[in-house]
């Protein structure tokens, strides 16, 4: 490997391509090479940005968008053409559908070879174009700045998500002149206009029982800095989307009614149930579809966002409040004080921690060698401090973590809540050591899920990443099989085998360990915490409770109490 140096003279469009990120402040690069894109490659060892070589094309753009989410700055990742582009689909689908900004560099065959039968021939613009903000091809060397600033500008303009560029090979190689664009950001949006905010604002002292519902924006951390300002002012309810985790301090608590998504049947539900005036703040409809929380359609909602809202039967505010989220809430914050009718609920809250309190006092495996899911969260909670970031997996673990598990740090912990990807913790928790390599880092998979992105494990060694990840393992793709015995009656092409995953583990190179006991499961994450680099502990779940996850409320209707059965 030669020695880098940015002061290498531009020789050609990829050294443009590098030009362009370094002047954007890119640190990482993450990919996989191959003959269509390898100068690329080779430009980055002359950069002092960090390549790091992936195992798996899926899992380096899930990695882009872990460094997305956690920086605010577009992740880069880079792939070969044909299949090493394909492969990047679900990650950029991923990115756009969460908000991650994310820019993934594609090879091509050259450009005269671009509509032959060739050898990894594909029309990747045209197959990206659908899962992303922007997706266009260099055609010409003089327009590789153009081409690369609007898809930086796209991929972290709001809503921030996916871009692509695709470098037929000829361009790539190609001398290229060009200055630097990339320094070019998009504009800073200013508050909402004030005419609008006294609106929202008037229409907020109106209310009876007014509450905010917390979207996925709401956990940007100077967004959520403003939102616990203008909570602490007003003392309103909350509830927040999965994706919303850690927009609420610890000091606000009290005001916090859950975690809402998946299936309406939470004490956030009721409470969402029982308004006459909702306040969204950085809500995507992707999130939880709005016919499940809204019934009421006749109802207010004061939407704050970046963007105007996306149009729904059931979602359609009387209120937009479109720009700079923080400075809207600021300046909304401005126009109100403490509001009496935030009292309104405050039964329902006192009943929802009751609630949370009461299941975890009562939760036991009766499986013996097993672990009551909330058993496997009461222990986490003694290990996760603010300063460690959780990253979850899809599956119905990640419903408990969502409705149990407490974090009060904004981006603390990552969820997919958009296209509910299976596969992404792992990545995600290797972006995360990344970026704070001194930090320790808990992401959690199914055995279904983690077997996605396992090949990454070996990355993880490489990197020496500081992680702990934990395997709920019950042989079961457990939520696909919660539902369809809800469905039908029984399950169907649900089961795996087993897999000895601490050996897993010691084949790569990493730390693994098998857990039966709650006790033995504290002592591994000990363990854990106290291990340079990265530790599987696989846990055997007892998910006898799962089809709780689903069960109805008992009512949506006002009962004297504010308590409803869960």
């Amino acid at each position: 490997m030669s020695q880098k140096n940015s002061d290498k003279p531009v020789q050609c469009a990829a050294d443009v391509i590098v030009r362009n990120l370094e002047a954007h402040g890119v640190d990482h690069v993450v990919g996989i090479p191959g003959a269509k894109i390898d100068r690329l490659f080779e430009a980055l060892e002359d950069s002092p940005i960090r390549t790091i070589v992936a195992r798996h094309e899926q899992n380096a753009v899930f990695m882009a968008g872990g460094i997305g989410r956690l920086t605010g700055k577009a992740g880069v990742t880079i792939a070969t053409s044909g299949p090493g582009v394909s492969n990047l689909t679900t990650g950029l689908a991923t990115a756009t559908s969460e908000g991650d900004p994310v820019l993934a560099f594609g090879g091509a065959v050259g450009r005269a070879d671009l509509l032959k039968l060739t050898h990894q021939s594909m029309d990747t613009v045209s197959m990206l174009r659908p899962v992303t903000k922007y997706s266009a091809e260099i055609g010409a060397p003089a327009a590789t700045s153009e081409v690369v600033g609007h898809a930086l500008r796209a991929a972290e303009s709001p809503r921030a998500g996916g871009a692509f560029v695709s470098i037929p090979m000829d361009v790539l190689n190609a001398p290229a002149d060009c200055a630097v664009m990339s320094t070019y950001q998009a504009p800073k949006l200013g508050a909402a206009p004030d005419d609008v905010i006294k609106e929202a604002a008037a229409a907020l002292k109106k209310a009876k029982k007014p509450i905010i519902l917390l979207g996925m924006l709401a956990s940007e951390p100077e967004n959520a800095e403003a939102i616990r300002a203008f909570m602490k002012k007003t003392n309103l309810p909350v509830v927040g989307s999965f994706q919303a985790a850690g927009a609420v301090s610890k000091d606000l608590l009290s005001r916090f009614g859950g975690r809402i998504g998946l299936f309406r049947n939470q004490y956030g539900d009721y409470l969402l149930d029982q308004a006459d005036l909702i306040i969204s703040i950085g809500y995507n409809p992707i999130e939880y579809d709005p016919c499940l929380w809204n019934k009421k359609t006749e109802r207010p909602i004061i939407n704050i966002d970046a963007v105007p809202a996306q149009l729904d039967n059931a979602f359609t505010p009387a209120i937009e409040l479109v720009g700079s989220i923080s400075l809207s809430v600021k300046k909304l914050t401005d126009e109100v004080g403490l509001l009496e009718a935030a009292s309104a609920m405050d039964p329902i809250l006192e009943s929802y921690r009751a609630s949370k309190k009461a299941a975890f006092a009562k939760a036991k495996s009766t499986q013996q060698g097993m672990l009551h899911p909330l058993e496997v969260i009461k222990v986490m909670e003694g290990f996760v401090e603010q300063d460690i970031t959780i990253c979850l997996d899809m599956g119905s673990f990640h419903i408990w973590h969502a409705r149990f598990l407490d974090v009060f740090r904004a981006r603390q912990m990552l969820i997919t809540n958009g296209q509910q990807t299976m596969g992404v913790a792992l990545p995600w928790a290797m972006s995360a050591s990344i970026l704070n390599p001194a930090q320790k880092v808990i992401s959690v998979s199914g055995d279904g899920s983690f077997m996605m992105s396992s090949m990454e494990l070996e990355t993880a060694v490489r990197l020496k990443s500081n992680i702990i990840h934990i395997i709920w393992a019950d042989q079961h793709y457990n939520m696909v099989r919660i539902q369809e015995e809800k469905k039908y009656g029984r399950d169907a092409a649900v089961a795996f085998g087993p897999i000895d995953f601490a050996a897993f583990a010691r084949s790569f190179g990493a730390k693994g360990i098998n857990v039966n006991s709650v006790d033995s499961f504290k002592a591994a994450l000990r363990e854990g915490m106290e291990t340079q680099g990265p530790v599987v502990i696989s846990v055997p779940v007892d998910y006898a409770e799962n089809p709780d996850l689903m069960a109805p409320l008992a009512e949506l209707s006002e009962s004297p109490s504010g308590v409803i059965n869960m």
